[in-house]
């Protein structure tokens, strides 16, 4: 079956930057619904006819990836406001965070905490990828038609690279 809008692929892949990194490696193959909310644009574009065991190869720029980095939705936080337990890395939705941090900060976000001082934290409400041009190398693994409940839902429930809210930690409604 060849590849065309609503239907679902499994993928396996590589992601890296410019300079050759790797970010991400799919080595199992994951499902994502094509003609719906789990996969940039730029790639849906290139799958449209390719099937099982094709392979293809891109270069995507950010604004067509996730978007130029914004200094505007870093935000520097009382430290006080954060438990003890609070590590670079953790995330935080932008609806959970506590009371008491910048008036105005976007709540549909979600927040990286990437660095930590005695009296303040740094919340980064970009997508970690924001203002990376990427590079990825796919492989089709698999196509199959989408089903009704598929197509309805929008999505599989595996974005690419979409930062979703977690659910809390047992006992904490702030951290993700």
């Amino acid at each position: 079956m060849k590849i065309t809008p609503q239907c679902v692929v499994a993928l396996t892949w590589t992601l890296k930057d410019t300079l050759g990194e790797i970010l991400d490696e799919l080595d199992e193959p994951v499902e994502f619904l094509l003609g719906g909310n789990d996969l940039l644009a730029k790639i849906e574009e290139r799958l449209q006819g390719h099937e099982a065991g094709d392979t293809a190869e891109l270069h995507i720029e950010p604004e067509n990836a996730f978007g130029d980095y914004d200094e505007n939705l870093v935000f520097l936080e009382a430290r006080k406001l954060f438990p003890a337990e609070l590590e670079e890395g953790m995330t935080f939705d932008g609806a959970a965070l506590p009371s008491g941090c910048t008036p105005g900060i976007p709540l549909s976000l979600i927040y990286t905490v990437t660095e930590i001082y005695p009296e303040h934290v740094v919340l980064d409400g970009n997508h970690p990828l924001a203002g990376i041009a990427i590079r990825l190398a796919l492989k089709v693994e698999s196509v199959r038609e989408a089903s009704e409940a598929e197509i309805g839902q929008g999505t599989l429930g595996t974005g690419f690279f979409r930062v979703e809210p977690q659910a809390p930690a047992p006992g904490n409604t702030t951290l993700h």
